[in-house]
């Protein structure tokens, strides 16, 4: 076994193991979905700052970009929302998110598509309310995303996104079996990768996670393909590529009492919990990537 995957292994004895849906679901006692759908309200809770949720969702046609198994989609349905479209390209999120549609009721006013993010089969302004929940730091093009996003968006809509950056303690999106904050500022992508393959190893979902976490390169190098190691200044030079001047901005820190660490240019990205961001027509004209 790897000395950092022995360290790591240690540090999850010192650090709390944070609730995460996967073991949730491996224990039995919900699933990814419902669980999805029981934390709805912390999806939209950073932009009650600045709208309601009836302002988001009420009779509203919702695109919801990056769903999983569409847990939160329901929730929005559940919020007056006159049909939610939930987007994915995970396979198996699909069922899953239909069972729970049925379950609640909301079969008629919510459709699964497993597509890309960047190339949907909906016409210009097809949407009242997209939202993008943690979804911009795990698209694989994220400028191409906001892109069809802004095609899609009503002259009267609004995009909603909210994204935790790279640099956030568990920016690495690896907090399903390593505890310790911030693990991917001591450690490698290959270590990571190699301590991650050895802590799931054995898991009922074992070879779920790995294909949804760990991608690889042509020379067979593997790396986290899960996630872009997005970041604000990264998420800010997509705005400014694309001309787009938002409607709010703002970046929360973690805990209110480190808001003075948010704000330091060199340390912000380690202490801001969201990157919260509406967008609003009109805008100047996008450029095409």
């Amino acid at each position: 076994m790897r000395i950092a995957t022995q360290i790591i292994k240690l540090t999850n004895k010192i650090f709390p193991q944070v609730p995460h849906p996967f073991n949730l679901q491996n224990e039995g006692r919900e699933t990814y979905a419902q669980w999805q759908y029981r934390k709805g309200g912390d999806t939209i809770k950073f932009f009650l700052e600045a709208c309601t949720a009836e302002e988001m969702f009420r009779d509203k046609l919702v695109l919801d970009m990056g769903c999983g198994a569409a847990g939160k989609s329901l929730y929005y349905c559940s919020l007056g929302a006159k049909h939610v479209t939930g987007v994915d390209v995970v396979e198996h999120y699909e069922e899953e998110a239909n069972a729970l549609a049925e379950q609640l009721g909301y079969k008629d006013r919510f459709t699964f598509i497993r597509a890309s993010a960047f190339s949907l089969p909906f016409a210009d302004g097809s949407f009242d309310t997209i939202i993008m929940n943690d979804f911009m730091e795990h698209v694989s093009d994220p400028e191409r995303t906001l892109q069809e996003a802004l095609r899609l968006i009503s002259p009267q809509g609004a995009i909603y996104i909210n994204f935790p950056p790279y640099f956030h303690p568990t920016g690495a999106h690896l907090s399903d079996v390593i505890n310790m904050p911030w693990v991917h500022l001591f450690f490698t992508e290959k270590m990571l990768v190699n301590a991650y393959k050895e802590l799931v190893k054995g898991m009922p979902d074992e070879k779920e996670r790995i294909s949804l976490r760990i991608s690889q390169k042509e020379n067979g190098e593997e790396y986290f393909g899960y996630i872009n190691k997005m970041t604000l200044k990264k998420f800010q030079g997509i705005l400014r590529n694309l001309g787009v001047v938002p409607f709010y901005y703002r970046e929360a820190p973690l805990r209110p009492w480190m808001a003075p660490l948010a704000k330091l240019p060199l340390l912000k990205e380690m202490f801001v919990k969201m990157g919260v961001c509406i967008i609003k027509k009109p805008l100047a004209p996008a450029r095409k990537v």
